[in-house]
């Protein structure tokens, strides 16, 4: 019977350890590919800028919790158009790899179809996946395939000029 608690005993003892490494492994993963593109906040991103090919750069400024467009005179942004770009840094990366594991010009980030800067970190957008609706996204030095939805558009309307 002895023999039994303790083939029991250690039993346990190996599966608490796999258990614990099992954790530690998990976190580690996370840490490394962060869940999402950006670690920042979408609201509390100050300046956005968007550069699309075929239509001019835009540039904005948070300024009392509203946007505007950058320059001169002061143009009032479309609140909820930033709202989806800003919210394109909690976009979900669905799995991570390092930019030289990659040709750039065969994934489209020679010519990205969309650059966007927030704050200062730039994301730039190359074509989609083979696999699903999923596109390549340039981090830096690495790559994240994200939901295609998370792409920059053009904007639909004008901003609206404020009258002095």
């Amino acid at each position: 019977m002895r023999r039994a608690v303790r083939q029991r005993l250690a039993l346990v003892l190996v599966v608490a350890v796999l258990a614990v490494t099992a954790l530690w492994q998990w976190r580690h993963d996370a840490a490394a590919s962060p869940a999402t593109l950006l670690p920042l906040d979408p609201d509390a991103i100050t300046r956005v800028t968007l550069a699309l090919p075929g239509h001019p750069t835009e540039r904005y400024v948070r300024h009392d919790g509203h946007w505007w467009r950058d320059g001169e005179p002061p143009v009032a942004a479309d609140e909820g158009r930033l709202e989806q770009l800003t919210g394109i840094a909690a976009a979900q990366a669905l799995g991570w790899r390092p930019l030289s594991d990659f040709d750039p010009a065969r994934i489209g980030l020679t010519h990205p179809v969309a650059t966007l800067t927030l704050d200062d970190r730039t994301l730039r957008f190359g074509d989609t996946s083979a696999t699903g609706p999923l596109r390549y996204v340039q981090v830096g030095d690495r790559v994240a395939l994200v939901p295609i939805l998370a792409t920059p558009r053009p904007p639909k309307r004008d901003a609206i000029q404020l009258q002095p």
